[in-house]
């Protein structure tokens, strides 16, 4: 193999197969508005635009302690907002990462391609290991090669990633034409693509406008939660951290505002509006009228799917059948990609 510093530079992008989607979200958490802003709302709309998979990543899951009996219920919940949200099984394919074995095989292939230079760059890791790498499981360390493997097993050439995650996505280009390189299988697998475009791309907190809402913040009124009833989403935006200055008229005068720049997004998110058209509207308006339309909208966007996931949730039959139907189809599209990813290493094969 050679030791290229960025195989995708080198390899052409002769890939003719299908447009396809690839996404998940981990089952590691209570999901909240970032969550469905960011992804899930992007996911319903790619459904009719091309080939999707949405899978629920509990290989990844486990890179940190999971409580073995609290995961599988959190793989159903992550489904039952898929499905609550609007993602329809008949147009996409929703499945647990774990019941396509071909994820850990692939994955495995792809840390023999892949170069510890390029895991050092990582920043993620960097950023969630701290001080104290040399305690993390080896799982959290080449965790972006395995997701390298969940996209190309499906050879997806779209993956809609917050910007956090383009980097690895960059590095599944380098992976994908660095293999196709070395074993001489020009255009085997795809270069995906990263899809980050759009409103409500990154949500942050509601009590500090410069972190990334997230499902590990100790305080629940950070976030608001798919699962929050009607009175919990509109407490949360009455006591969403602001400055005492009124809406600026314009989208500039946000850029030192944070927490009024993160609370105008998230409208224009759940209205359909740019940051620009929320202005023209609240512009020069206290908080005091602000927050109450954004409570209504929030509520009237999320409490109908905290309900439905509920619901779901309650009888999970439906959950699980949704999974195994796709579990069978995904594992059906990964089938030939790995049979012939095996061809290309030279692996033994009955008669071949």
């Amino acid at each position: 193999m050679t030791d290229t510093a960025s195989a995708a530079a080198q390899a052409p992008a002769a890939y003719q197969g299908p447009a396809r989607v690839l996404s998940g979200i981990q089952p590691s958490g209570a999901l909240h508005l970032g969550n469905y802003l960011g992804a899930i709302v992007k996911f319903v709309k790619l459904q009719d635009e091309m080939e999707c998979l949405y899978c629920v990543v509990d290989l990844h899951a486990i890179t940190a302690w999971q409580e073995p009996a609290k995961l599988a219920a959190q793989t159903r919940e992550i489904a039952a907002a898929y499905l609550a949200s609007g993602v329809d099984p008949k147009k996409a394919i929703i499945f647990p990462q774990s019941a396509v074995l071909a994820h850990a095989e692939l994955g495995w292939i792809l840390q023999c391609v892949a170069r510890l230079g390029w895991l050092d760059r990582m920043t993620q890791f960097k950023d969630k290991a701290g001080k104290h790498k040399e305690r993390e499981s080896v799982g959290l360390y080449t965790y972006p090669v395995l997701q390298a493997a969940d996209i190309l097993v499906y050879k997806a050439t779209h993956v809609p990633v917050g910007e956090d995650q383009r980097q690895h996505l960059e590095l599944t280009r380098d992976i994908a034409a660095k293999f196709n390189h070395d074993f001489d299988a020009p255009g085997f697998f795809p270069l995906p693509e990263a899809m980050v475009e759009g409103p409500g791309a990154r949500i942050m907190s509601l009590r500090d406008g410069s972190a990334k809402m997230s499902k590990s913040d100790p305080s629940d009124y950070s976030r608001i939660n798919l699962m929050d009833d009607a009175d919990a989403i509109a407490q949360k935006v009455r006591k969403a951290r602001t400055d005492p200055e009124p809406l600026p008229d314009n989208v500039e005068a946000l850029a030192l505002r944070p927490e009024a720049d993160n609370l105008v997004g998230i409208y224009g998110a759940l209205a359909g509006l740019t940051k620009a058209e929320v202005l023209a509207r609240f512009g020069g308006e206290g908080f005091g009228r602000f927050k109450p339309e954004l409570a209504d909208m929030a509520v009237a966007r999320l409490a109908p799917i905290g309900a439905e996931m509920r619901r779901l949730l309650d009888d999970p039959a439906e959950i699980d059948r949704v999974l195994a139907d796709g579990a069978e189809k995904a594992t059906a599209l990964a089938a030939p990609v790995i049979d012939e990813t095996r061809r290309h290493v030279g692996f033994w094969r009955p008669g071949g």
